[in-house]
C-alpha cells in the first residue's frame, strides 16, 4: 500500500496543483519511510539465507525513496537551527526529529550512530560545518587504522585504495590494486586460508566506504 503511495506521488508531485494536497505530513511520510526500509531490510536478510529471490509480488520503491533522499547536509541544518534556539542542541525534538529523518535515509541508515554521536559532541558556539569535517575525519582514520591493523594490512597502501575509492565513488575490489593493501603471502600459505583471508578484508574495505562515503566535502557525496 505505501508502494502504492509513493508511485502516485511521484507522478503527482509533478503538477503544481498537487501542492498542500499530500496524503501524508512531513513527519507521517518519514515513519512510513522508516518502517517500510526496516521491512526492506528484513526480506533482504531473509531471502539471502534462503538463496531465494523477494517474493514477485512483493516489490519495494527504493528508487522512489532515494527520490526523497535526506542528505547530511539536511541534518547539520536541524542541528545548527535547533542549537541556535535551545543553546546547546541537546533539545529532545531535535533528536528525535534527526532520528526519524535518519531512519527514514537509505543512505544515512547505517551511519546513525556517527550522526548521533556529533550531536553529542557539538558545541555550544562553533561553526557545525566545521565540527563535522573534523569529527567525521577523526572517526574515519580511527576506524580505517582499526582495519589496518587487525587484518595487518600495508598503512599507506590502504589509504592510497580508500583514497582513490572516496574520489571516484566506488572501491575497486576486482585486478590487482586491491591485492596491494595486504603483505605477500608465503607460497606455502594454505590457498584457502588466503581466499578466505581476502574476502575478509574486501567486506571490510567496503563497509568502511559505504559507512563514510557521503559525509565528507573531500569526497563526491556533498
Amino acid at each position: 500500500m505505501f508502494g502504492a503511495i509513493l508511485r502516485l506521488e511521484n507522478i503527482l508531485t509533478s503538477f503544481n496543483d498537487f501542492a498542500g494536497s499530500e496524503m501524508l505530513t512531513e513527519r507521517q511520510a518519514q515513519d512510513y519511510r522508516s518502517v517500510y526500509l526496516d521491512l526492506y531490510a528484513e526480506f533482504r536478510r531473509d531471502s539471502d539465507a534462503e538463496k531465494e529471490l523477494i517474493n514477485d509480488d512483493v516489490v519495494f520503491e527504493i528508487e522512489l525513496i532515494k527520490q526523497v533522499e535526506i542528505n547530511v547536509d539536511y541534518i547539520l541544518m536541524l542541528v545548527a537551527k535547533h542549537r541556535e534556539q535551545f543553546g546547546d542542541g541537546d533539545d529532545k525534538e531535535v533528536r528525535a526529529e534527526i532520528t526519524r529523518a535518519i531512519d527514514a535515509s537509505p543512505t544515512l541508515r547505517n551511519k546513525k550512530d556517527l550522526v548521533e554521536a556529533f550531536v553529542d559532541s557539538v558545541s555550544v558556539d562553533g561553526a557545525v560545518d566545521e565540527e563535522w569535517e573534523a569529527f567525521i575525519a577523526s572517526k574515519r582514520e580511527a576506524e580505517l587504522a582499526k582495519i589496518i591493523a587487525e587484518e595487518n594490512l600495508r598503512p599507506a597502501d590502504t589509504r592510497r585504495v580508500i583514497d582513490i575509492a572516496f574520489r571516484d565513488g566506488t572501491l575497486r575490489t576486482t585486478g590487482t590494486e586491491i591485492t596491494t593493501v595486504r603483505p605477500p603471502v608465503s607460497r606455502f600459505a594454505a590457498a584457502g586460508g588466503h581466499g578466505e583471508k581476502k574476502q575478509r578484508v574486501i567486506e571490510k574495505l567496503n563497509a568502511f566506504f559505504d559507512r563514510f562515503y557521503g559525509l565528507s566535502a573531500t569526497n563526491s557525496g556533498r
